[in-house]
C-alpha cells in the first residue's frame, strides 16, 4: 500500500505562496522601515507622518512584486479593477494596525522608533497574507 505524501500539492503551493509572500514582504518592510527611519532621523518628520510615505513605497513595491510572484498562478488576472481595489483595502488595514503599533510604541509608551519592527514584520504580515490569499488574488 502507498504511502501518503507527507504534504499536499495544496499545500506545497499553499508553503510555497507563503515563502515568496515573506520574501517580497520583508523587502517591501525595508522599503517601508528605510523611508520611516530616514524620515524621522534625518528630516525630523512626525512618525506617524513618517510611517505614512514608507506605506506608499512599499504597498506599490508590494502590489507589483505579490501580484507577479509571490501569488504567481493563483487566482484569475482578469478582474485587475476589483483586484486593485481589494489590495488598496487590505493594504490600508494593514497601514492602520501598522499606524497603531507606531503611535502605541513610540508617541504614547515613548519607547524607540524601531520599537514597533517585531510586530510590524511579524503580526501585521500574517493577517495581510490570508487577506491577500482569500481574497485579493483568489
Amino acid at each position: 500500500m502507498p504511502e501518503a505524501p507527507l504534504l499536499s500539492r495544496e499545500r506545497i503551493v499553499l508553503l510555497g505562496q507563503l515563502v515568496r509572500y515573506a520574501v517580497t514582504g520583508v523587502f517591501a518592510s525595508l522599503v517601508n522601515i528605510g523611508i520611516y527611519h530616514l524620515l524621522v532621523k534625518l528630516a525630523g518628520f512626525d512618525p506617524n507622518l513618517a510611517w505614512t510615505f514608507g506605506f506608499v513605497g512599499a504597498a506599490t513595491t508590494g502590489y507589483v512584486i505579490h501580484g507577479q510572484w509571490s501569488f504567481r498562478g493563483h487566482g484569475g488576472r482578469d478582474r485587475q479593477g476589483v483586484r486593485i481595489a481589494r489590495f488598496a483595502i487590505v493594504s490600508l488595514i494593514s497601514f492602520a494596525l501598522n499606524s497603531l503599533w507606531v503611535w502605541l510604541l513610540v508617541q504614547h509608551m515613548d519607547l524607540p522608533i524601531w520599537s514597533p519592527y517585531p510586530l510590524v514584520l511579524g503580526v501585521t504580515p500574517l493577517l495581510v497574507f490570508w487577506l491577500n490569499r482569500q481574497w485579493v488574488f483568489e
